[in-house]
């Protein structure tokens, strides 16, 4: 008669005896290392299997050197842009086996290297998204951190896979969008300072159509920022507004309601991203779709290709989609001199 299953907490020394075997050949089966004798790995397995034992993830993880964890270090975890990534990531790794540790720099470009740095002690890779550091900081850092995959932003001279996105070509889409629809006086909100893909958008908005004048006002990227810039937006008397983000778009879009303001029919708003939400708005916002699951996806298939021993040194780069809904319209002549109420 075979032996009673224990249904209480095994330990490797059970195994060990039950097995006939070490407890150095149990730890070695448990961790999948090809250098035990198949017959004995059998005979290890089953006694494990009897006992129900389930090796401890910590003595796991010190016996192979790794913690089955992955680090994601994003600027503003409010922003729920960056949720699509992580989601696309931690789905990814989960199916091998891998959790995601979580971190979040809150738009403090200072603290992101420190940052970056501690999170990588702690997980067997890192994915950087977004950085605000300055792009020689950056590049220098990179090296300290590998295994790394850098998401949203470009550092070639690293030689490290890329997955970014063509900023420039989504604010060319949006603007060809408004101009198209009669807006010849325009806002852009822009986003941080520091922020470089704040940089590749501006690029995208450097040659104007004749007779359209771009206003660059200063803003950020937070729902706050756009809330607050309202009034900004309003004495420009713009017919649109592009912002930095979907998150900063929204924060216009409340303030303008607040304001009394008709959107589309006095202004017409675009943001950048599509979050999840903002089909949701009031109304539905016209913006500039990026695919950040997917992307979380691909960081995971090269961050999973080096960890394998592998080196892909390939460089992907995202084209956003243009995404029309109700936020804007045909452009409507304001009369002159005259300024849109904010009372």
């Amino acid at each position: 008669m075979p032996p009673a299953r224990r249904t209480t907490g095994a330990t490797i020394g059970d195994v060990a005896s039950r097995a006939g075997v070490s407890r150095a050949t149990v730890s070695r089966v448990m961790n999948g290392l090809a250098t035990v004798d198949p017959q004995i790995a059998a005979r290890v397995r089953s006694a494990a299997d009897e006992l129900d034992y389930r090796p401890s993830a910590a003595a796991r993880s010190l016996a192979l050197g790794r913690t089955h964890t992955v680090g994601y270090l994003v600027p503003d975890l409010t922003n729920p842009a960056f949720h699509g990534a992580m989601r696309g990531l931690s789905l990814a790794a989960a199916d091998e086996g891998y959790r995601v540790l979580v971190a979040d720099s809150a738009e403090r470009a200072a603290d992101e290297a420190p940052l970056a740095i501690e999170t990588r002690r702690r997980c067997d890779a890192l994915v950087l998204c977004a950085p605000r550091m300055p792009q020689q900081e950056l590049v220098e850092l990179l090296p300290q951190l590998q295994p790394v995959i850098l998401l949203n932003r470009n550092a070639e001279e690293a030689g490290l896979p890329l997955l970014n996105v063509d900023w420039a070509s989504g604010m060319r889409d949006l603007l060809r969008h408004l101009t198209g629809l009669g807006h010849r006086r325009i806002a852009y909100l822009a986003g941080p300072p520091a922020s470089a893909s704040n940089t590749d958008r501006l690029s995208g908005l450097r040659n104007l159509p004749a007779g359209v004048e771009l206003l660059e006002l200063e803003c950020g990227a937070m729902f706050t920022d756009g809330h607050e810039a309202a009034g900004r937006v309003l004495d420009a008397e713009v017919s649109a507004v592009m912002a930095f983000n979907d998150v900063v778009a929204v924060g216009l879009l409340g303030a303008l309601h607040e304001f009394g303001t008709d959107v589309p029919g006095e202004i017409s708003v675009t943001g950048f991203d599509d979050i999840p939400y903002a089909r949701f708005t009031a109304p539905p916002l016209t913006t500039a779709a990026v695919p950040q699951e997917e992307m979380g996806r691909l960081a995971w298939q090269r961050l999973r290709a080096i960890l394998a021993g592998g080196h892909p040194h390939d460089r992907v780069l995202i084209r956003p989609r243009l995404v029309t809904r109700a936020s804007t319209a045909r452009a409507r002549s304001t009369p002159s001199g005259t300024t849109r109420s904010r009372s």
